[in-house]
């Protein structure tokens, strides 16, 4: 019997509506296999543990996803958090007020991002030579700054409160995962309903076009970046405010996890195509897999290569889909 062109319509209005969906049935997957593993997973306190960890990759992986939509890529927000998070720790250790010296972070952090995007804008730099260079350049500038030595926030009432950005509760749920939330709708507002949001579409959907249509691409390659690199400073400032201190070393490899939640979340890295919810779903499933993995005893080493199959599954898969 042939099928007939309802029940073929059909078929393929559900296989569209499964390859949209496929980050998010890979995180309900996940969930689902960990929590056969470990009784210790469906706890309250271990679901705000992920969300919490989750929370400085996520909003990284923010700035990212607006970069990567504009058809960039950005491989300096590891450096740009750990000099930040250095930056604000030394504000708040010599007494500078807490909330003066997250503000000069945040504004540290854009003002470095819209230099990237100034280079790559006006330079005609390709972006991935221009982030690998200011990569390179604020580690080192980190170095200088902190002499390799890691920078205490002190012990004051400022630093108590500065504290709570990173280890306080609101409602009874941890500050970073409200910060997260914050961020997130935030960027989906942007995305979905400014001028900017289509802007960022047009840019990485078609850029020679986009130029031709009036629009100035040099204005939104440096809005993106500069964003980027806010969102890194905010996730670097949460990090010392756990910490209470801010480690020269830190955001090492940042760049690749943001990028990795970007990617599992269906974004294409050649831009234009993709969604922040399916950013937020992919930081999760990078979560999600590394609490998991903790739980069943899996060695770090056997982590970084299991990490990598999904990474390179989900790329596959997204090539797959758009063949």
């Amino acid at each position: 019997m042939k099928p007939t062109t309802a029940n073929v319509t059909a078929k393929r209005s559900l296989w569209h509506g499964i390859r949209e969906q496929k980050s998010l049935i890979a995180l309900l997957i996940l969930i689902a296999v960990v929590a056969t593993q470990s009784s210790n997973f469906f706890t309250l306190a271990n679901l705000f543990n992920i969300l919490q960890q989750t929370s400085v990759n996520a909003i990284m992986a923010v700035g990212m996803t607006l970069v990567i939509l504009a058809a960039g890529i950005d491989l300096s927000v590891g450096s740009l958090l750990a000099f930040t998070g250095a930056l604000v720790a030394s504000l708040i250790g010599h007494e500078i007020n807490a909330l003066l010296a997250v503000a000069a972070a945040l504004v540290a952090g854009g003002l470095i991002g819209g230099v990237t995007g100034m280079v790559i804008a006006w330079g005609k730099v390709q972006a991935f030579i221009a982030t690998l260079v200011m990569m390179l350049l604020l580690r080192g500038a980190t170095m200088v700054f902190t002499d390799g030595s890691p920078i205490s926030t002190g012990f004051s009432d400022n630093s108590d409160h500065f504290s709570l950005i990173g280890i306080g509760q609101l409602a009874g749920v941890p500050v970073p995962v409200w910060i997260m939330a914050i961020v997130f709708m935030a960027a989906w507002y942007l995305l979905n309903h400014t001028r900017l949001g289509r802007y960022i579409y047009a840019l990485g959907g078609n850029e020679a076009a986009t130029r031709l249509s009036g629009i100035s691409v040099t204005r939104i390659k440096i809005t993106v970046y500069a964003l980027c690199g806010a969102l890194a400073a905010l996730a670097g400032t949460i990090e010392v405010a756990r910490l209470s201190s801010a480690q020269p070393t830190a955001g090492t490899g940042y760049e690749l996890d943001a990028i990795a939640a970007v990617v599992l979340g269906g974004c294409s890295l050649s831009g234009g195509r993709g969604r922040i919810t399916g950013t937020l779903i992919g930081a999760l499933i990078l979560g999600f897999l590394n609490n998991g993995l903790n739980l069943m005893g899996v060695s770090s080493y056997f982590q970084m290569i299991v990490k990598a199959i999904v990474i390179l599954l989900a790329v596959l898969a997204d090539n797959k889909s758009h063949q």
